[in-house]
Formats: structure tokens, C-alpha cells, sequence
């Protein structure tokens, strides 16, 4: 491959871009299909797009078709004008209108933005050699870009990929972090997705890999920069922007959420109240989970404590916020099939919106039915946050896992609720709320089971106050304000 890019007519040692050793090489150079180069800020994600597709068109000329894409118009102007930096030093011309690079040699480059996840359809039907995701944290879902691979396609025997770019946090870190760094977390390790070929029956393998990089592998970088991101005052963001720490996610919604959270199976005893929570779904995932509720005799584990001892996901690959697209018929058996022989339910809550109609019976109806008339839910207190003085599922949620000892557990085995919760953003628009773009799936339905069960916790003991001190302190209060008003009256009299 090539390792520097010329300007067009190669004029002694001048050099437009040429790849930094390290991350930002192999990432230009790595023959993989799907490739994400991830991690810190600053580690030259962007200038590393923009080699590789000079690269491929100067190996494929006219059949190297590219569609560079961000998330946000904003986003996408700023990789523009760097793109303006490097190409425009090479002859290539750049049609503003249609936001498409032409090179000397006929391979060309689009620009977009898909603000919406449907705007991902308007490109079904084309055709391109390399599609680019800049900043794939920022989609909070996987299905446009896999709508977007979709359009991976060559006449010309020209080889495709698929190359990502982005950093720890935004709403589409959970199926980034699944799908790219939980199998490799070292990263640099050549793995493959194996598909069935519907029509020829043939397996087809597709590889691909994480090139993980941080600041200190951008050697343009200096040290003012450094010290910029360390201003930032919160250690979690410092961490995940230096060094690329997936595990790191600032601004989570339940950051109180930990290890101590967790805990090992045990044998819950018969006598505890057992119940089930479900959220549900079809395109999009559903959850179900088993809780027991603790009577205090097991030393650790509080009076009161929800214990979730067992989980069902409904996705094929944990992160794509894909549901398995079930019947209820079918869900209603698999919730009995998950259950042990014998096993007690003293209550079950649901989504209330399966409690719909549509001129037959309710997803409620028929999981009941087809469970044996064994899975008998109640609507679910949806109410997500507080108001009115009414405590919202969010809030309550939260008053379970602040306590020491906390007020819900969760078996290791419940890997799913897990890997989602502590991974839940705010909604921008409504920072009280969690950002339904995300996995928010296994957090409703615990948010469900919480509601079900409502926590208070004990207030501590308070003095006494005095009725007529607080009468006292109320008409003097009152009287200031009278006399303070008087005061503004005149003055405006007198101006």
C-alpha cells in the first residue's frame, strides 16, 4: 500500500499528507473489511479517512468510489474544510453543491450527514468501495450504518470496506464498545463474522478489527493540548479522552452504578417474594427479569433488597438494538421455558403499552395465554420522572442503587442489564430523563420492577421546631416584604 501521499506532480520531497507510524498507518493500510480506529481524542481519526481514500484511489483510480458521512451537518463542515487542507493540494476538485471531491484520475468522494437514522434509506440503491463513519458514537443506533455496508459493492473487482472512526461516550457507545471493543479489548487482532450464504448455502467470512489509539500517538499534537483536555476538571473525562478508556463514560445517568452492584448466584430461598418485569418489544429489544425480594436473612443483603436473579434479552447481538422480532405467543413460551421446574411468581408487571388493543387480543393477553396461564402481568407504573410530588421510576431507581448496602442487586449472570444501564446518557432536550435513542431496554424494565416496590429511604431523626417560630419567622418575612415595596413605590414616585 501506499505509505505517503504526493502531491499530483511530485515535486522533490513535498508532501501533502503523509500517515503518522503507528495507529494512524495501519489504519491506511490495513487490507481488513471493517476496520474501526478508536479512542482518544486528538489521535488523527480524521486525517487517517482521509489518507486511506487517497490511497485507494490511487490504486483504483475511477472504481474507487467513497461516502465519507457524520452525524450533524456542524460535524460534517469541520471534516470538509480539513479534507480542503490535504486534497486540494493534490488537483482534486471540490463540487460545493453536491459536496463531492473528483480526483485527476476519476475516483470521486462524497460528503453527508445522517441526522435522522431513516435518512440512511436515501442511499439504498447506490454504490460505493468505501463508506466512512466519522465519530460512530454519536449514531445512537447501529442500523444506518448497517444499512450503509449494504451499499458496499464493486463491478470492477475492486476491493470494499468499511471504515469507523470515534471515541469513548455519546449515545451510540454501547453497540460501539460491543461490537468493536469488548471482543478485542487490546485491540490490533484480525477477527472475522462469519454469514450463510442464503443462495449458495456457502459460508462468508468477513474480517475485521480495532486500532486503538491516544494522544500520545499524534505527534503534532503539543503539550498546550494536552493541558487543555486535563482543564476539563471531571477525572472520568480526562481519562476516557487521554487514554481512550472505554470503560469510562462521563455524564452516565446512573453513575452511582458499580461493581459493588453486582453479585455472584446464589440459591434464593423459597420464601422470598418472587416476581417478573418485562419490557417489551419486537423490532426493538424486549427484557424480562426475575427479581426476589429480600427478607433480610441473608447476611449483606438488606430487608427490601430486589435481587435480579435472571434475565432474557431479546437480541441476537447484544449492542445492535435489534429485537429478536417474536410473537407474543412466542415470547409467552420462552419466559416459561427460562423458568425452573416448580419455580413460584407472586407477581408480574408489564409495559403497560402491551396492554394495547388492535382489534384482537393484547400482547398481554396472548403472552398469558401462551404461557399456560402461567405469566399473569399488571400494568407497570410508567412514570419515568418525578412531579407533582409523585417519585418517578428513575428516581426510584436511583434511591435503590445509592445505599450502603445497596437497595438492588444484580446476578452476574443478568450480563445484559449490566452492560446497558450504567451505559444510559441524559436527553439533551430533558436532562431528567434518560435518552430513549439509547439501549434503554433493561433499564425500563428494572425501572418497572422498582416502581412495584417502591423505595423510601428511612429519614433520620429531626429536632422538633417550634410551630410558632416558624409563624414568627413567616410574618416578619412577609412584613419586609411589605415595607421593601413601600420603599420601591415612593422611589418610583419621586423619579
Amino acid at each position: 500500500m501506499v505509505n505517503n501521499v504526493q502531491t499530483a506532480k511530485q515535486t522533490g520531497q513535498l508532501v501533502a499528507w503523509s500517515p503518522q507510524p503507528g495507529p494512524q498507518e495501519a489504519f491506511v493500510t490495513c487490507p481488513c473489511f471493517e476496520i474501526f480506529m478508536g479512542g482518544a481524542r486528538g489521535g488523527g481519526k480524521t486525517d487517517g479517512i482521509i489518507g486511506d481514500f487517497i490511497n485507494h484511489a490511487d490504486l483504483y483510480g475511477s472504481g474507487a468510489i467513497g461516502l465519507m458521512v457524520r452525524r450533524e451537518r456542524t460535524q460534517l463542515i469541520e471534516t470538509i474544510e480539513r479534507s480542503k487542507q490535504i486534497l486540494g493540494h493534490l488537483g482534486w476538485k471540490y463540487e460545493e453543491v453536491n459536496k463531492l471531491w473528483r480526483a485527476p484520475n476519476g475516483a470521486r468522494l462524497r460528503f453527508a450527514y445522517l441526522e435522522r437514522d431513516r435518512d440512511a434509506n436515501g442511499y439504498q440503491g447506490h454504490s460505493y468501495t468505501r463508506v466512512y463513519i466519522e465519530e460512530a458514537g454519536t449514531f445512537p443506533r447501529i442500523e444506518p450504518i448497517l444499512k450503509l455496508m449494504a451499499t458496499l459493492r464493486s463491478g470492477d473487482n475492486v476491493p470494499v470496506g468499511i471504515r469507523l472512526t470515534g471515541n469513548p461516550g455519546g449515545p451510540g457507545h454501547n453497540w460501539v464498545k460491543a461490537r468493536y471493543i469488548d471482543p478485542a479489548p487490546q485491540g490490533w487482532e484480525i477477527k472475522k463474522r462469519v454469514f450463510d450464504d442464503p443462495f449458495s448455502g456457502d459460508t462468508i467470512e468477513k474480517d475485521w478489527v480495532f486500532i486503538p489509539s491516544k494522544v500520545k500517538d499524534n505527534k503534532y499534537l503539543g503539550k498546550d493540548y494536552i493541558a487543555n483536555l486535563q482543564m476539563v476538571g471531571s477525572p472520568n473525562l480526562v481519562k476516557a479522552w487521554l487514554e481512550g478508556d472505554w470503560n469510562v463514560i462521563e455524564g452516565a445517568f446512573f453513575s452511582e452504578f458499580g461493581k459493588r452492584h453486582v453479585i455472584e448466584p446464589f440459591e434464593i430461598p423459597e420464601h422470598w417474594t418472587r416476581f417478573i418485569s418485562m419490557d417489551w418489544g419486537s423490532a426493538a429489544p424486549f427484557s424480562v427479569g426475575w427479581y426476589a425480594v429480600s427478607d433480610g436473612s441473608i447476611e449483606g443483603i438488606e430487608k427490601g433488597c430486589l435481587v435480579k436473579y435472571r434475565e432474557w434479552y431479546g437480541t441476537r447481538e447484544p449492542g445492535s438494538n435489534v429485537g429478536l422480532k417474536l410473537t407474543a405467543e412466542e415470547v409467552g413460551a420462552g419466559i416459561v421455558e427460562r423458568m425452573a421446574e416448580g419455580e413460584r411468581l407472586d407477581d408480574a408487571v408489564l409495559d403497560p403499552s402491551a396492554f394495547a388493543r388492535d382489534g384482537g387480543p393484547s400482547h398481554a393477553e396472548r403472552i398469558y395465554e401462551a404461557s399456560g396461564n402461567v405469566i399473569s402481568f399488571r400494568r407497570a407504573d410508567n412514570k419515568r420522572v418525578s412531579r407533582k410530588g409523585a417519585m418517578g421510576g428513575w428516581d426510584n431507581l436511583r434511591a435503590r442503587l445509592k445505599p450502603e448496602p445497596p437497595m438492588i442487586l444484580f446476578f452476574s449472570t443478568c450480563t445484559e442489564t449490566i452492560r446497558t444501564i450504567p451505559m444510559m446518557q441524559h436527553d439533551v432536550q430533558r436532562p431528567e430523563d434518560v435518552d430513549t435513542d439509547g439501549e434503554d431496554h433493561a433499564a425500563d424494565e428494572t425501572r418497572y420492577a422498582c416502581m412495584s416496590r417502591p423505595f423510601i429511604k428511612k429519614a433520620k431523626d429531626k429536632k422538633e421546631i417550634n410551630p410558632q417560630t416558624i409563624k414568627g419567622r413567616s410574618e416578619r418575612t412577609i412584613m419586609q416584604m411589605i415595607e421593601e415595596r413601600k420603599r420601591l413605590r415612593q422611589q418610583q414616585e419621586d423619579y
